[in-house]
């Protein structure tokens, strides 16, 4: 069975959380976007835990449906008829790790699955220990990364730990401000316990395949969705049983007839993608940055170093591509793509208007975006949208990196000259 899972968003007991982070509403995104197994996102939070409990069913396959469901509550959906079999969810939630090693002040996402409520409820009777659960849907614990694994592993052994977005500066495995320069250094003997990594919107595949010491894990793309029409953004394809078991050793296993690809943002997109300084809207290529001593011209603050510049100092390829990888597929989220081509903003009315005739008219916006003949995508009108979409999977676009928390700009119509220090982060793609 083929099918879309999105295995990293967060609930609205999450901070800068929309309201509508509800399971109801996720599942009618979902299906929307054409994913059929959603993360559900911080089941740490004792009271989404319960809400949790109280709307999910097990399924038998480690994976969990809506029990009925609810009235959307937004106009935008009403018109989309959903079921309790369309969408599955599986149980998963990201934690942050605050701790010292070796000297230095550790910041560490992780990403947590599970099976089944037995498991939850064994991790969180132990964290419930270590930290305050009730505090942020993504619980803020100071403990080793290392330990944690550890007690997962001892505690509940179908689960799984997966670092999440590992270049993001701040808060991963390699960030450049509280990370590792390798995964042995983070967990040790337990690193064998690991066998994925979340590549963020920052980076994508042949970005991480610019690393050998990575050859050996797969890589997942997840969107970290804070509100429900995020989510998607970035996922994983597989073509495997619809259960826990077979996706987690279609990952394991990295075999790309069942593990079929990953879906990514174009990382330039990222917001953490080059470096700079967004209160001087400063913006640097890793050579810049050399040039001027990682100091902001303009303050003379420190830079934040982005995921391209980190990946550039620890590769050891100039240019690789691991032997047995996954594919992955570029996608630009429909919305943004109707925006620039009606020249609106991506979150008014009329965007959103035609987004739902183009989901009413082909099904969703996975198949839009992948499958869907131009020609057939060229009949709504206005055609400059489905211009669009032949541009992104060509692509042919031109894009503005982000930095120190700012999105990348993407540029799919107009004809602009593309900036010099950008030349050569773009021959990477």
């Amino acid at each position: 069975m083929k099918f879309v899972t999105d295995l990293h968003i967060h609930s609205k007991y999450s901070r800068a959380t929309a309201r509508e982070m509800t399971l109801d509403s996720l599942a009618y995104w979902a299906k929307i976007k054409g994913i059929s197994l959603l993360a559900t996102g911080d089941f740490t939070h004792p009271e989404w835990l319960f809400l949790i409990k109280e709307k999910l069913e097990p399924i038998g396959n480690g994976f969990f449906r809506l029990k009925n469901i609810l009235s959307p509550g937004n106009e935008k959906l009403n018109s989309v008829s959903l079921s309790p079999h369309d969408v599955a969810f599986i149980l998963s939630t990201e934690l942050s790790f605050i701790y010292s090693k070796k000297g230095k002040v550790r910041k560490i996402h992780l990403l947590l699955m599970a099976p089944d409520f037995e498991s939850v409820d064994k991790i969180n009777s132990k964290l419930s220990g270590i930290g305050n659960l009730r505090s942020d849907g993504r619980p803020i614990l100071g403990m080793d990364a290392k330990e944690f694994l550890k007690m997962v592993v001892n505690t509940c052994p179908q689960c799984v730990v997966i670092p999440a977005h590992v270049w993001t500066p701040w808060f991963s495995l390699f960030g450049a401000n509280s990370g590792f320069n390798d995964i042995e250094e983070c967990f040790e003997e337990m690193t064998p316990h690991i066998f994925a990594l979340e590549t963020g919107l920052s980076s994508d595949p042949p970005m991480n395949w610019l690393l050998s010491p990575l050859d050996k894990y797969a890589l997942v793309s997840n969107s970290d969705a804070h509100s429900p029409s995020k989510i998607g953004r970035e996922a994983n394809v597989f073509d495997t049983d619809f259960s826990y078991e077979s996706m987690i050793q279609a990952i394991k296993s990295k075999d790309p007839q069942k593990f079929l690809y990953t879906v990514e943002f174009f990382p330039q997109e990222g917001k953490y993608h080059y470096d700079g300084h967004r209160k001087c809207e400063v913006t640097f290529s890793p050579q810049e940055t050399i040039q001027h001593r990682s100091l902001c011209p303009r303050c003379g603050k420190k830079l934040t170093v982005g995921v391209m510049h980190r990946v550039k100092n620890l590769a050891d390829r100039e240019k690789g591509e691991e032997t047995q990888a996954i594919p992955y597929k570029h996608l630009i989220p429909l919305n943004e793509i109707i925006a620039q081509a009606i020249e609106k903003s991506s979150a008014c009315k009329s965007t959103w208007e035609l987004y739902f005739r183009f989901i009413h008219e082909f099904g969703d916006e996975h198949k839009i975006l992948t499958e869907v003949p131009v020609s057939e995508l060229s009949r709504m009108s206005p055609d400059k949208v489905s211009l669009g979409i032949e541009r992104m999977r060509q692509g042919k676009l031109e894009i503005v990196p982000g930095y120190d928390g700012t999105f990348g700009k993407i540029n799919l119509f107009e004809e602009k000259p593309i900036l010099q220090k950008d030349q050569d982060q773009l021959k990477l793609f």
